[in-house]
């Protein structure tokens, strides 16, 4: 027999509910309750996570058929498999939250994505690591809120803080730089104004401090979600190399082949300031600001070199029709290919499926070698952190093969 619940208290009761639900707080009506059900990856932040490119793999100027891994429907992940839940999120079925093995993958992240929510000059929503809500507008420490509620999350992965260095816009400037300039009087995008004050102290301490607190928000909707910290691990990834150093470039500083044929518009010299001060900048203020969260079940993953050896125009590797290849699905592909998408202009416009946001992002097969990462920080569920190398060439099962130390 149900017991009545009298009037005032239920009155009284519905109050509370309605009060922790304008707080972004659930009371215990999920669904499911920490560590009970299928485990679960959730993955959070921006482009380098959430699958972005992941459609690609390795780069072709013959046409997409020779390199289109997954097909139209590549960043599809509503229910129905017909189309975005946002707009230009582009989270690919590629993205590394996939490890199977029993275990489900959440892709929450979006490409463009910041610390904190907005929306970009083209109107996409973009969220942010916070508890950000707006009709059906939501930022992702509350999309992990209503996940963690009702699913058993185990490890949180977390990608932020190179939108927030404006990574797109310095880019883009290195690529307006040497296609303005002569190889006689190079116009290097690293001295430039507009790029230097990403790098000041001030700017760094505060991206640093933006970025801690992001990650504080996702311990906060686990906290609100019912986890303790022993119940979860939230692993923080840095960023990879996308290009190799000036001397690694197979295409000649002369001409315009780097760019038209290669797609690495980049002087020499801002190659490798890329690598020697642009990357291990923003890669100190993420894990920086990952240690000065304090948190106990909190692992770092350094992605950093897991592509050397197959860069975007790398002396190691070459485009599809470069190394005689029939198409991506030939053997030896994922050797012999890079793992990082072209820097595309001109090729995106008239009805081409190329999207100029794929520039410079892992593709298929970057996709599949972080998710090889992940699946080694996972560690069967005990997580653990480390640097991921690739370790020897070939695939296993269908995956590049890389290792954690």
């Amino acid at each position: 027999m149900s017991k009545v619940v009298p009037a005032r208290r239920r009155v009284v009761l519905s109050s509370v509910l309605l009060a922790l639900a304008s707080l972004g707080i659930t009371a215990s009506v999920a669904t499911a309750s920490p560590g009970v059900g299928t485990p679960t990856i959730v993955t959070v932040g921006d482009s380098y996570i959430s699958g972005e490119a992941g459609r690609w793999a390795g780069n072709s100027n013959n046409g997409e058929y020779y390199h289109d891994a997954l097909g139209s429907t590549a960043y599809f992940d509503n229910a129905s498999n017909t189309a975005e839940q946002i707009n230009r999120c582009h989270r690919s079925k590629s993205a590394e939250t996939f490890i199977g093995g029993g275990v489900q993958g959440v892709n929450l992240a979006c490409s463009g994505a910041k610390t904190s929510t907005f929306t970009d000059g083209d109107g996409n929503f973009k969220p942010g690591l916070d508890f950000y809500l707006s009709g059906s507008n939501k930022g992702q420490a509350r999309m992990l809120q209503e996940t963690a509620t009702a699913k058993n999350v185990k490890m949180v992965v977390v990608s932020i803080g190179g939108n927030d260095f404006n990574f797109g816009s310095i880019v883009q400037t290195c690529v307006t730089n040497w296609a303005s300039s002569p190889t006689w009087w190079k116009d290097y995008c690293n001295d430039d104004s507009s790029v230097t004050a990403n790098f000041t102290s001030s700017n760094v301490s505060a991206k640093t401090t933006l970025i801690k607190n992001a990650i504080l928000n996702l311990k906060t909707a686990m906290t609100n979600a019912g986890y303790s910290s022993s119940q979860y691990t939230i692993l923080v990834q840095n960023y990879e190399s996308p290009l190799p150093n000036g001397s690694g470039i197979r295409y000649s500083e002369s001409g315009y082949t780097r760019q038209s044929v290669g797609g690495c518009g980049f002087w020499n010299n801002d190659a490798t300031w890329a690598n020697s001060t642009a990357l291990p900048t923003i890669n100190n203020a993420v894990f920086n600001a990952a240690s000065q969260t304090g948190m106990s079940n909190l692992k770092t993953m350094n992605v950093s070199s897991a592509f050397n050896g197959r860069r975007l125009c790398e002396n190691t590797v070459g485009l599809i029709e470069e190394k005689g290849l029939a198409g991506w699905w030939s053997s030896g592909a994922v050797d012999q290919t890079e793992w990082v998408n072209q820097i595309r202009t001109v090729s995106t416009c008239c009805g081409s499926n190329y999207y100029i946001q794929e520039s410079l992002h892992p593709n298929y097969w970057g996709q599949l070698a972080l998710r090889a990462c992940v699946r080694l920080a996972y560690n069967g569920g005990v997580p653990r952190g480390g640097t991921c190398t690739r370790t020897a060439n070939g695939l296993l099962n269908g995956e590049p093969r890389m290792g954690l130390n």
